[in-house]
């Protein structure tokens, strides 16, 4: 049987409850217009202090947006070439490029699908992806005095790494055809 998909808005209060049974604390809660958002930093198994806001239109959808990078300043054709690829390569993730030239990683989830599983799976993607191409950006992290190297040994329990296996199943489609190198360190 077919269940019909959620068409009602959700509610700031629904993520919160969310968020904290996922076991994530924001750092900052801003409303503004009806459009409430929310900050996160999270470390990974490889990235350190993954930035994602989250934003949720109550009738639209719920967005996170991953501030993948400072803005680049190398050639920009060849990291371009590289986040196309990146966007060609992934589903459900996409990396774009701000106003001010920084690499963004966005997932978004329509308010007819999203719950707590959607939301946890939403960010473990964006995780599992800063993780896997964390070597091909730590140039750009490093140039732009983001922190690059791993993240330390007390992460390995934290949120971030629980989300990752929380939802590891999932993840699959994510998963490198090489072993996981080691992250640069800084």
């Amino acid at each position: 049987m077919l269940i019909p998909p959620r068409t009602e808005a959700r509610t700031p209060a629904e993520i919160e409850a969310w968020l904290t049974e996922l076991g994530l604390e924001p750092v900052e809660r801003a409303n503004r217009d009806g459009i409430t958002s929310w900050d996160l930093v999270l470390d990974g198994r490889r990235r350190v202090r993954l930035r994602v806001t989250l934003i949720l239109d109550p009738a639209l959808a719920l967005i996170c947006w991953a501030h993948f990078a400072p803005p680049i300043n190398d050639s920009f054709r060849k990291s371009y070439r590289k986040l196309l690829r990146w966007n060609d390569e992934l589903p459900f993730v996409k990396f774009s490029i701000s106003e001010d030239e920084r690499p963004v990683l966005v997932a978004e989830v329509p308010i007819a699908a999203l719950d707590c599983y959607a939301l946890g799976l939403a960010l473990a993607r964006q995780l599992a992806m800063a993780d896997r191409f964390h070597p091909d950006a730590a140039e750009w992290l490093k140039a732009g005095g983001w922190p690059f190297g791993a993240p330390p040994p007390s992460s390995a329990d934290g949120p971030g790494v629980a989300l990752l296996t929380r939802y590891a199943a999932d993840l699959a489609e994510f998963a490198e055809a090489d072993p996981v190198a080691e992250a640069p360190s800084g």
